[in-house]
């Protein structure tokens, strides 16, 4: 959950005084992020980060008691110095059994009980089913099928044919010859989506139930183009080091303080790493104080020409690279 640092009251805008919340600066959304993949959908190790990341955000507010009732993509931002997604904007959020906000959820990811709350208050009727913490489950369903498929879904689930049988059009989707992650994993997931589907609200899963399904048990590795897009304090060179300049000590030793002295042009350098084995062999990975740095470093480098090769500058895990473990990505 996006972190609140402080509430300030500007005298000085338009419409008189009003009261502004200090928020915790954040990077790119899975809005954008579904933008950038073109419609070909994001990677199994994206969806399940989003996935785990949101339920447990979910997992806390519903203990809590509180229910977000606005998820959707532009609503979940990525936290390059804690490496996770984070939920925004509680503009529409309630106390669960004291509901002051009629018109919830953004369409395309509201439930069906919602859809009917926001009907009945427009005709300033009382609907007598209660909107519950189920409302956002529904919501991050549409959102992790979105992911998957790479597609905006607003038409396809306000359709006659989704309210009929919305399993079947989850299922073709996965079935989809567009779709190239048709594996086992690709199911689980499917199974998952379908949990936060139902349209009874009742049978909807928890975001703590949701969080046992087997679809988090996977060890996933993340694409090269999700390295590139999710910014962290670490920062992988790729395209750097030939094989001939790892096995002379000399000559590595000498490229070590040259890439050291320009990265710290961005900002102080924690540590340094080119390991000279497989895997990660030839990459170097450079951890840097805080992901500002590493962005402006990423910035910079990105095409940059060293000993005759173009770098290639991508982010990488803090906590794999902590942990010692190297993904082999080739490019």
């Amino acid at each position: 959950v996006v972190t609140l640092y402080g509430v300030f009251t500007n005298h000085y805008s338009a419409n008189g005084p009003s009261r502004c919340l200090l928020l915790e600066l954040l990077d790119i959304s899975v809005s954008e992020l579904l933008l950038h993949s073109s419609n070909q959908g994001c990677s199994m190790w994206m969806i399940q980060h989003c996935a785990r990341d949101v339920l447990e955000a979910l997992a806390f507010l519903h203990h809590k008691g509180y229910v977000h009732a606005d998820l959707k993509p532009r609503n979940i931002l990525w936290s390059a110095e804690e490496e996770c997604f984070k939920l925004i904007d509680f503009g529409l959020s309630f106390k669960e059994g004291n509901q002051d906000v009629k018109y919830i959820q953004t369409d395309g990811y509201r439930a069906p009980e919602a859809e009917l709350q926001n009907c009945l208050a427009q005709a300033g009727l009382q609907s007598e089913i209660e909107c519950t913490s189920a409302v956002d489950l529904w919501s991050l369903g549409i959102v992790l099928l979105e992911m998957f498929s790479g597609m905006k879904l607003k038409h396809t689930v306000q359709s006659q044919e989704w309210k009929i049988n919305s399993s079947a059009i989850i299922d073709r989707i996965f079935a989809s010859e567009g779709v190239v992650n048709s594996a086992i994993p690709a199911y689980h997931l499917r199974d998952l989506i379908k949990s936060m589907l139902h349209c009874d609200q009742g049978k909807r899963a928890s975001a703590e139930k949701a969080l046992c399904s087997p679809f988090f048990s996977i060890p996933f590795a993340p694409h090269i183009e999700d390295l590139v897009m999710l910014p962290t304090p670490v920062l992988r060179l790729l395209n750097v080091l030939s094989d001939a300049s790892l096995q002379c000590e000399e000559e590595y030793e000498d490229i070590l303080e040259d890439i050291r002295e320009e990265c710290q042009k961005y900002g102080p350098v924690v540590s340094l790493l080119i390991p000279k084995e497989n895997p990660g062999k030839g990459q170097v990975f450079v951890e840097y104080a805080n992901a500002g740095d590493s962005k402006a470093a990423q910035k910079m480098l990105t095409g940059k020409i060293f000993d005759g090769k173009f770098v290639v500058a991508t982010f990488y895990p803090l906590s794999a690279y902590k942990r010692g473990y190297l993904y082999q990505n080739l490019l």
